[in-house]
């Protein structure tokens, strides 16, 4: 899950250079594969440089260091979700916004690769000295920022009530959506994540709507 490009972003860091994409590409992929299923802690450039079909220093001279890899992968993941929500330059506000989640919760069930990198992340950054830390920080902060905007747009144009617990709301959204995620990676036929999702904002318009979007 991501969040809008004029809210607060990770730091850019070094690309290889342009000749040097595709092996990049595939490095970041590779990596990706590893952290989702062993952790940060467990990967290390050695595997990766080796599924990837490069050397250690092939795969240092992309990426400066195991910390640095990972970095690039979570961009990689933040700058596809913020393509798919916000590609057309416009950021859904209101009930847009929750609607949006439900839109990328069916995109992500397409992908269980990319869900179980952030359930292992989330788990492993919420410590301090994780590499991870301050993007799982940005991550949280961001997000919460861009429901808080679209409440206040929700409200101001009249299409939710006044009352309407915000910091409740928001809280219990990402709540919803980081559970379901997590559950469904350990049980994809059990757990209905993008059912679960339209159910919680569904139910939310019953109670906080005004207008059409109550019903």
């Amino acid at each position: 899950m991501s969040f809008p490009a004029h809210y607060e972003r990770p730091p850019e860091h070094p690309r290889g250079r342009r000749d040097g994409e595709g092996t990049r590409e595939r490095l970041l992929e590779v990596a990706a594969a590893h952290i989702s299923a062993a952790g940060f802690h467990k990967m290390s450039i050695a595997s990766v440089a080796k599924d990837a079909g490069v050397s250690q220093s092939g795969l240092l001279h992309h990426f400066r260091s195991k910390a640095a890899l990972l970095s690039a992968v979570l961009e990689q993941r933040e700058s596809e979700d913020n393509l798919f929500l916000f590609g057309d330059g416009e950021v859904p506000l209101g009930w847009d916004a929750f609607d949006a989640l439900v839109s990328l919760s069916a995109r992500n069930s397409t992908r269980p690769e990319m869900v179980q990198l952030f359930v292992r992340i989330a788990a492993e950054a919420t410590d301090p000295a994780h590499p991870a830390h301050d993007w799982l920080a940005r991550h949280y902060s961001g997000l919460r920022a861009w429901l808080s905007d679209a409440i206040d747009r929700g409200i101001a144009e009249g299409t939710m009530k006044e009352e309407l617990p915000k910091a409740a709301t928001i809280s219990t959204a990402i709540a919803v959506l980081d559970g379901l995620q997590q559950q469904w990676v350990l049980d994809s036929e059990a757990v209905a994540m993008t059912g679960g999702v339209r159910a919680y904002v569904r139910g939310l318009k019953m109670l906080w709507g005004i207008g059409p979007e109550s019903s």
